[in-house]
């Protein structure tokens, strides 16, 4: 009774108590999830990999691109999970580590996967027939096979956070603390891994539409080793007449202003011709108008060496994403008040300038127009 009281009373004792009870309910989540996914990755591997395999439904290389390293992922995780039944974390996840390359080899693949997917699903009817076959079976619950190929990325963040917060509610003197240490480190890097293959293949994906987008022989090659940041219509207001809507391609280095070609053009309507191309090394960036998120939108001002551009949103939200976006490609940021000392224009003007856009642009004018 002694012991127990002194125990309760005593701090570190009760921070060992919280940390115990925490890793135990981590390690049961750990258990029970590793169970549930072994078994959707077995379901794959049988009632789709090997039955293709048998039945040659499909190449072999069509296939290995359609699996990637699905198999060697549910062989990694049925050697895994008879350690976590029997409690041996540190062991289980100690070994596991050497297969966490697996998941790298499948996040590399997995756009790859996709398409070969949905391109087999149009042209090849057998395939199609089974798969919607073998999709119908009780043991999927419903699930389409688009749904399961993520699988493996979406575990790999969960072991993530349970391998972490198993190490993390470890006591330094546990046996397996330096195991599992160790395990949380190369699984929290391998996410990282996957997470910018992810990063990557999104940006391309990006890059190949906006450079579909583009038109003429200076578009040729802008996009390529870029990362693609926003894109949208501005208004570029001039010293004198009219705003003008421009198309602009935000990338990590440059700014790229575009302009509609026309409607009716035979063979590329619906694209863009590049009409100037901005290092954001050489910006200079401010707000002229718009801090105070009033409903009248904004304006901001990039310098460069040889022009300055005074770019205008009505819409207060778009300016305020507009300026966060330039600030990544790390152009030069300016406080306001010098900014409007260095223009040509005096503040009266460019006041009244803005103020007479915002009733052109009230007036009806759409962002489309060339």
């Amino acid at each position: 009774m002694e012991s127990q009281g002194s125990a309760a009373c005593c701090p570190v004792l009760q921070q060992r108590a919280r940390w115990e009870r925490k890793r135990v309910c981590t390690a049961r989540e750990l258990l029970e999830t590793e169970r549930r996914y072994q078994e959707q990755l077995g379901l794959v591997a049988t009632y789709f990999l090997r039955i293709l395999k048998a039945k040659g439904t499909l190449r072999p290389a069509e296939r290995q691109t359609l699996f990637g390293t699905w198999e060697l992922i549910y062989a990694a995780s049925l050697e895994l999970l008879p350690y976590l039944e029997e409690g041996q974390w540190g062991p289980g996840l100690h070994g596991f580590c050497p297969h966490l390359v697996l998941y790298e080899q499948f996040a590399a693949n997995a756009e790859r996967s996709q398409t070969t997917l949905q391109e087999q699903l149009k042209k090849n009817k057998r395939f199609r027939r089974f798969v919607k076959l073998q999709e119908g079976r009780p043991e999927f619950g419903g699930l389409q096979l688009q749904d399961l190929l993520p699988l493996p990325l979406q575990r790999l963040r969960q072991y993530e956070n349970l391998v972490v917060a198993l190490a993390e509610n470890t006591v330094p003197h546990s046996p397996d603390y330096q195991q599992l240490t160790r395990a949380a480190r190369l699984v929290s890097e391998t996410a990282q891994k996957v997470q910018a293959i992810g990063q990557n293949q999104k940006n391309d994906q990006h890059l190949l539409r906006v450079q579909a987008l583009l038109s003429g022989r200076k578009a040729k090659g802008l996009t390529a080793g870029r990362w693609f940041l926003r894109q949208g219509w501005l208004l570029v207001v001039p010293p004198t007449g009219e705003p003008r809507p421009r198309m602009f391609f935000l990338f990590s280095d440059v700014l790229l202003m575009a302009k509609p070609r026309p409607p009716l053009h035979l063979l590329k309507s619906g694209t863009f011709v590049c009409r100037a191309l901005y290092p954001m090394s050489q910006c200079q960036l401010s707000r002229v108008f718009g801090h105070s998120g009033g409903p009248c939108g904004g304006l901001l001002s990039l310098s460069f060496p040889q022009e300055k551009l005074l770019l205008m949103s009505t819409d207060q939200e778009e300016l305020s994403q507009w300026y966060h976006s330039l600030t990544q490609a790390k152009p030069e940021e300016l406080d306001p008040q010098k900014c409007l000392c260095n223009m040509t224009l005096s503040s009266p003007s460019v006041l009244g300038h803005f103020i007479a856009i915002l009733g052109y642009t009230a007036a009806g004018h759409a962002y489309g127009e060339s």
